[in-house]
């Protein structure tokens, strides 16, 4: 009798296990849907800005003409070359500092 009992004590906990298993099988596969809307959307917005060519280094100067010294010495440093520096009076300078 007693082998009857576990027998049925072991198909209810095999029961309970499946069923346990089978919401964190829906946990998982509802974060991996999560996680594929999430990068798809991402990949969209990045195209859209490639395709939209935005540019953010040179906002408001005009750099046709600069050597790529220039506009590198500008990009990393914000120094405007010297034969410029006279047209352009609105440039903060530093005082002190690194």
């Amino acid at each position: 009798m007693k082998k009857k009992n576990t027998k049925k004590i072991n198909e209810d906990n095999i029961q309970e296990n499946k069923e346990k298993l089978s919401k964190w099988n829906y946990v998982l596969i509802g974060l991996t849907c999560l996680l594929l809307i999430t990068s798809l959307v991402q990949a969209f917005q990045i195209n859209s800005i490639k395709d939209n060519g935005i540019n953010t280094a040179a906002v408001g100067i005009d750099m046709d003409g600069w050597t790529e010294n220039e506009k590198m010495n500008y990009e990393m440093h914000g120094t405007i070359p010297a034969r410029y520096q006279s047209q352009s009076n609105s440039q903060p300078t530093m005082v002190g500092g690194c």
